[in-house]
């Protein structure tokens, strides 16, 4: 299993679910517009995909793939225990799930007033959104399984079909909007409909992934045997800080509606053109990280588990640092060419530029969290990344409410996120130091003044050019703003690529020397 390989796999099939993801909302906004049938389509949709960031999403994985890859390494049995351990907990987990989305079905009207109580106060819209939650909700089952069979998948390095499964629902909704709208009441319908279909059809893709890779999962009777039932328990963390994280972003939301007009959607078009490099690099890391590190610390080779962190630390600073300095400094043009159209102007553009260069000095924390989370998960701890998260969070909301009086509005909560971040990487750091289960090797300690370096000599420049840029892109038509903008981004990337070399932060021969590296 190949750590840079792994990572670049993932990575890609992330950026591909990004991209289609724009497309689909576009083609969303086409169709809904932002009237009644979007609201209660967009409440529909986030409800199951509430409680799978709850329990299916992080929380199950950093409780499964460990205990999996345990039973992989484990003399003896070894794949055939994995097998019945992975068949257990698929039987345990979809029983509960059934019953679950069973019970959510009948009671969905009144749980509609819990999650959107707002709704009551027009006419017929609580009733639509009940209706098309009823569509959406069996979607939790079957992407919930989806996230088992990822981690069986990941655990014997095969990354690439877990990691396509958001271009399914994607291309999916697409479809079903193109397709059924013209035979459902409403395009709402439609999409919900094409929901439940899309996590259908994750499931089967990955059933025929495992198949093809000599894994299929039969169905056994369900059991709570002593390693569900230790499944069970280590699941209930995670689930707790995902809960913390939710409160944290309602409570985010809330100040953003009080401090200034328009505060939200600044946030919310700013973290999106955030995410994009985050979700990519953020999420790649951390899937491929977790497997690799739980198999080489089951086998006790503690020296080839420092290893991997330390490079997959190394490879996270090459890419977000530059990231994150070019999304300062081109915030404004990247703003313009993106959303700067009809009812979003040059102050809609400032202000939500402002907010992204905030956001943006937290991103290389975002992803170093990534790579340091994974070193607890693996020794099957899955409860001190959760305090500190906790900590972390608390953090936020104290420094939101000191920055509140200074007036920085959208800037002040930006600031305030990027900041509990980096104290949550600290926190992090700390905890495995004192453990001494983490240490920056040399080639670490070496590179990284080497990549801080190579990149301000790149934000100088682009800076630079982003400036003179900007009155030219004023006026400028959509097609030459974007072509300004891809020059700039592909001129800061061929330079960034020059200062790594020249500096040594890193070479072409140490990128090929790591795809080729298979991890022990």
């Amino acid at each position: 299993m190949n750590l840079l390989r792994s990572i670049a796999t993932i990575g890609g099939f992330t950026m591909g679910s990004r991209v289609t993801g724009f497309a689909r909302d576009i083609l969303i906004a086409n169709y809904l517009g932002a009237g009644l049938v979007a609201d209660c389509f967009f409440v529909a949709f986030k409800f199951p995909n509430l409680f799978r960031r709850l329990f299916a999403e992080g929380a199950f994985n950093a409780a499964f793939v460990p205990l999996f890859a345990g039973k992989l390494e484990s003399e003896g049995e070894g794949e055939a225990a994995a097998k019945r351990f992975a068949e257990n907990a698929l039987a345990v987990l979809s029983v509960g799930l059934a019953a679950f989305v069973a019970v959510m079905l009948i009671i969905m009207p009144w749980a509609m007033y819990v999650f959107a109580p707002g709704f009551d106060a027009v006419a017929g819209k609580m009733e639509l959104a009940a209706e098309l939650s009823r569509l959406t909700f069996p979607y939790l089952l079957f992407i919930s399984l989806v996230s088992l069979q990822s981690g069986v998948l990941n655990s014997i390095g095969r990354f690439a079909a877990a990691a396509g499964t958001p271009i399914l629902l994607n291309l999916t909704l697409i479809a079903a909007l193109i397709g059924l709208t013209p035979l459902t009441p409403t395009a709402g319908h439609a999409l919900a409909i094409g929901t439940t279909i899309a996590g259908i059809l994750q499931f089967l893709w990955l059933v025929l992934s495992l198949r093809a890779q000599g894994w299929m999962l039969s169905w056994r009777w369900p059991r709570l045997d002593p390693d569900v039932v230790l499944l069970m328990k280590r699941i209930v963390p995670g689930a707790v800080g995902a809960g913390v994280y939710q409160v944290n972003l309602l409570i985010d939301t809330m100040i953003a509606s009080v401090v200034a007009e328009g505060a939200v959607s600044y946030l919310y078009y700013a973290d999106r053109v955030n995410q994009l490099p985050l979700g990519v690099v953020g999420i790649a890391v951390g899937t491929a990280l977790l497997p690799i590190l739980s198999r080489q610390i089951r086998a006790g080779n503690d020296e080839a588990a420092q290893y991997s962190q330390n490079r997959a630390l190394e490879f996270s600073l090459l890419l977000t640092v530059p990231a994150m300095a070019a999304i300062a400094v081109l915030s404004v043009p990247l703003i313009m060419v993106l959303f700067q159209r009809g009812a979003f102007g040059w102050a809609e553009t400032q202000a939500t530029a402002g907010a992204l260069a905030a956001f943006s000095l937290g991103l290389p924390a975002y992803v170093l969290a990534k790579c340091l989370t994974p070193a607890f998960f693996a020794r099957h701890d899955t409860a001190t990344p959760v305090k500190l998260a906790t900590i972390a969070m608390i953090s936020n909301i104290v420094l939101n409410l000191a920055l509140w009086p200074l007036g920085l509005a959208q800037i002040g909560i930006a600031l305030a996120t990027a900041a509990s971040a980096w104290i949550n990487v600290g926190l992090l750091a700390w905890t495995l130091r004192r453990r001494g289960i983490f240490r920056l090797d040399a080639r670490l300690r070496s590179k990284a003044p080497r990549i801080v370096v190579a990149t301000a000599v790149m934000a100088l420049a682009v800076g630079a050019g982003g400036w003179w840029a900007q009155p030219q892109m004023a006026d400028a038509s959509q097609t030459m703003r974007a072509a300004l903008l891809a020059a700039l981004v592909g001129g800061g990337i061929g330079l960034f690529a020059l200062l790594a070399q020249l500096t040594g932060a890193m070479r072409l021969s140490e990128i090929k020397a790591m795809l080729k590296r298979q991890q022990p």
